[in-house]
Formats: structure tokens, sequence, C-alpha cells
């Protein structure tokens, strides 16, 4: 009889328990605050052209948006900052470091991005993609993000104004 194929939950479990004996580094979500903003910023200037700024950041701590950051082991890989009020909310910013992008540490800030959402009592997310952002827009439709409209000149770029599409995804049971 053929052995049974392991559950993706079983795989990861025997994966986390390897892990902890070998003492590899773990991945942590925790509230961004004022010491994290120095390494937010590098991550921003080196992902964007037109990155925020520490003022921007400075106000999204001061009004209380959900603002966390990611670590890995003891790196910073990556940060999402979202506004919730009126039964939705509005994902303002996800960037992970260059370096760590596509093992899947964007998809756990924004899991934890939509659980804030869900707890503010949000029950629609919306955000902004650049259309170039092939991997964001990807990820954004593998978590149930759908495209619903195009903003108009929306993100600054070196030649001028970018469109942004408009992606909207429902919270609560799918």
């Amino acid at each position: 009889m053929p052995a049974r194929r392991r559950t993706r939950r079983e795989r990861v479990s025997t994966v986390s328990a390897a892990s902890d004996a070998l003492d590899l580094p773990q991945m942590s979500v925790r509230p961004m605050n004022e010491a994290d903003i120095a390494a937010v910023i590098e991550i921003e200037r080196s992902s964007y052209p037109f990155p925020w700024t520490e003022g921007i950041l400075r106000d999204c701590l001061r009004v209380g948006y959900g603002s966390i950051v990611l670590e890995f082991g003891a790196v910073l890989v990556g940060f999402g900052v979202i506004a919730s009020g009126a039964g939705e909310a509005h994902l303002l910013n996800v960037c992970v470091r260059e370096e760590f992008r596509g093992r899947g540490f964007g998809r756990a800030l924004i899991g934890q991005l939509l659980s804030l959402a869900t707890a503010a009592g949000a029950t629609l997310v919306f955000l902004e993609v650049r259309p170039a952002n092939l991997g964001a827009i990807r990820l954004y439709e593998r978590l149930g993000f759908r495209q619903v409209g195009v903003r108009r000149g929306y993100y600054q770029t070196p030649a001028g104004r970018e469109d942004a599409l408009a992606m909207r995804r429902t919270l609560g049971p799918q």
C-alpha cells in the first residue's frame, strides 16, 4: 500500500519543529514602533523611487493606523500599514526587502493586516498597485483581491504620474 501523502499543515508543522530543533531563525510580526522607523525607511528607499518619508510613517503611528513589522530572526524584513474605519480598510503600504521577496513574507504581512482590519470591523479592504508590479498583483489576486477600477495619475514617477489599479477584497466568509 502506498504511503499516505502528508497535508500542507503536517509538512509545515514538521518544518517548524525541525527549525526549532536546529535553532533556525523564526518569523515574527509585531506592531511597528518609533525605533523601527530607520529600518523601515531603509526598506522604502531601496524599494521605491518616491518612498514614504519618516514624517508619513510617524503620522501613521500617531493616528493609530495598523502599522506592523515582520522580522526574520533579528532582521526587520518588511512592514505594512492599514487604515480602518466605517466598515472599510485601506491597505496603504506593504513592503519587503528585495532579498526576502518571493518567500512568503509579503503574504504573512498582508494576512496580519487583514486580521487587524477584521478586528476593527472592516468588511471590505481596498488597495492600489502599480500595473507593472506583476508579482504584487498575482499575490493580491491569490489572496482574494479583484480589480475594481483604475486611479488616474495616482503614483509619482520620474516622468510625471502613473495610474494605479484599484483592488478590493471582502473580509469574512468568502
